[in-house]
């Protein structure tokens, strides 16, 4: 039996930081795909596990864990990752890097949200419109936030900012958001191509969809 399962899918950013995660912790997981484009998240089954109806459920140490950013702090403080800064200030400044795409970028560009904004003008071509319109701000504003000198988001340590950061440069590369020119961020992204449990997590489309 694996020590993990996650709930999840495959082009979820909120579900690639955990991928990340339990692939950095060593933790032997689980994928158990959660069909979003199917509407599996709205069915009995995963509204039992998580009553918001969202990605990624992990469930561990007999617990059902929802929230990407509070279950990477449950596996901080259960002693299985070490990605937040010791330093008040400097946990703080990982803090707000986090939240930048975690909670200002990351929830106005999913699946349902830009559902509704086609649905509400009729034109799918404004889907594409509505994620470039937030995506390249939100990433300017987290260019300005890194640190000077990297490799990584923070510095020369990797944190929980950087496994936020990388999957939603996925998200921008897919509805063509220009990043080309925004080196701090490309230098994170080029560090983090270099490791194993990054590249293990990627959005690897399954062989049915």
């Amino acid at each position: 039996m694996p020590e993990a399962v996650l709930y999840d899918y495959w082009r979820s950013t909120a579900s690639w930081r955990l991928r990340i995660a339990l692939n950095l912790a060593g933790i032997d997981w689980q994928s158990r795909p959660v069909d979003l484009l199917a509407g599996d998240q709205r069915g009995a089954e995963h509204l039992a596990r998580n009553p918001q109806g969202l990605v990624p459920v992990l469930e561990i140490d007999g617990l059902l864990l929802t929230q990407s950013l509070a279950i990477l702090d449950y596996l901080e403080e259960t002693g299985r990752l070490s990605l937040r800064p010791k330093a008040p200030a400097q946990a703080a400044r990982m803090r707000a890097i986090a939240q930048a795409v975690a909670c200002d970028l990351h929830p106005v560009c999913n699946l349902r949200v830009a559902a509704r904004a086609v649905q509400l003008t009729g034109r799918e071509e404004d889907r594409g419109d509505w994620m470039r319109h937030f995506i390249r701000p939100g990433l300017e504003a987290v260019e300005a936030l890194l640190d000077d000198t990297g490799p990584y988001c923070m510095g020369a340590a990797l944190t929980q900012a950087d496994l936020c950061l990388v999957p939603q440069l996925y998200n921008a590369a897919r509805w063509g958001v220009e990043t080309g020119d925004l080196p701090r961020i490309g230098r994170v992204a080029r560090a983090c191509a270099q490791l194993d449990a990054f590249h293990r997590a990627g959005a690897m489309q399954p062989a049915a969809s």
